[in-house]
């Protein structure tokens, strides 16, 4: 019989709290154990309750969702889900980012209405996220410090290695997955960045609708290099990074420029991790560098394949720095990664990439 996952709810908003707890009734296999006010009353129902998952909103009195994160971790490291009114243009808040550089693992839209207002879709993606947290083993962010021997051990075995990559004086443009865990790992690559860097890196990042403005503005905190959404027929520009707008997948068209696409019927993600690789792989072909991070399903590593089999350098985060290993370990199994690095590693090697 499958163990029922465990949720504490934690909002200074009542409202916010039935709502999450109705919708949590609709999921089977998931039960709220507790509902706290605010920080202070979580970390003492912590013990007493032993929730599997702890779902927390920013802004509380006492202890905010911040104070309360870094307390978690430092004390009973549990899976930490932010739940936090969604950020749009002009509205952004860091604070929500800093909820996972503190050691949070994801984010999730709070229902804006009453109780009527979650949607279907809504209702299934948190069961989605609470789900995928569940069976994670909370660890503080990685750190950006680089750590040189392991990694550096790495970077030699993926260079000399009897597999052949491209050279990297002939790269063109590196391409990025991730899903779970990606907006630590991505900080920690981007950070990691010198201002010498001369490619131009696309990226496809699985995050609830109303949170990729901040993403960008958070990590373009700690990089070098100037980070914004790509613009349909732009040419991508060197030294720049880019993600995709919302609900469009990001691709490279037949004249080197991006193109977005709608989502079909059919699929689950938009943007796609696979689309924008396959566009790679047809324009750059050997000249493209494809990195497939931490997350949970599929998305990627058949993206990754094309990549690999047009002549691309493609590598696939190790198991051991993942949040979640599932995209990265399709790819594996798919024999579609010519190296598997540690997120250390794979920083190092983009920085002698500069």
């Amino acid at each position: 019989m499958a163990t029922t996952i465990r949720v504490l709810l934690v909002d200074d908003s009542p409202v916010a709290l039935a709502v999450l707890q109705r919708m949590i009734s609709q999921i089977d296999g998931i039960t709220v154990v507790g509902l706290a006010r605010d920080g202070a009353e979580a970390l003492e129902m912590i013990q007493p309750l032993q929730p599997d998952v702890i779902c927390t909103d920013l802004h509380m009195p006492r202890v905010d969702g911040l104070m309360l994160v870094r307390a978690v971790m430092a004390r009973h490291p549990i899976p930490i889900l932010v739940v936090s009114i969604s950020v749009q243009q002009g509205e952004g808040d860091h604070n929500i980012f800093q909820l996972l550089d503190a050691g949070a693992i994801d984010v999730f839209p709070k229902p804006k209405g009453g109780l009527d207002e979650s949607s279907p879709m809504m209702v299934q993606e948190l069961a989605s996220k609470i789900r995928i947290l569940s069976g994670v083993i909370p660890v503080r962010r990685h750190g950006r410090t680089i750590t040189p021997s392991p990694a550096q051990q790495e970077i030699t075995a993926t260079i000399t290695g009897t597999t052949a990559i491209s050279p990297a004086a002939r790269l063109k443009l590196v391409a990025i997955g991730a899903s779970t865990g990606g907006p630590q790992a991505l900080m920690t690559l981007f950070s990691a960045l010198p201002s010498t860097w001369s490619l131009p890196i696309l990226c496809v990042q699985h995050i609830s609708h109303g949170f990729l403005t901040e993403l960008i503005h958070w990590l373009a905190s700690c990089s070098t290099l100037p980070i914004q959404m790509a613009t349909h027929g732009e040419s991508p520009q060197k030294g720049r990074i880019y993600f995709p707008p919302e609900d469009r997948h990001l691709t490279i068209d037949t004249k080197g420029r991006f193109a977005f696409m709608a989502k079909e019927e059919h699929e689950y993600h938009c943007p796609s991790v696979d689309a924008l690789f396959h566009s790679v792989a047809r324009y750059y072909g050997p000249y493209g560098t494809g990195i497939l991070l931490t997350g949970m399903g599929g998305d990627g590593a058949e993206g990754l394949l094309a990549m690999a089999q047009s002549g691309a350098m493609t590598i696939a985060q190790d198991e051991a720095s993942c949040v979640v290993f599932g995209m990265p370990r399709q790819a594996i199994q798919r024999q579609a990664a010519r190296r598997v690095l540690s997120l250390d590693a794979i920083a190092e090697l983009l920085k002698r990439m500069a």
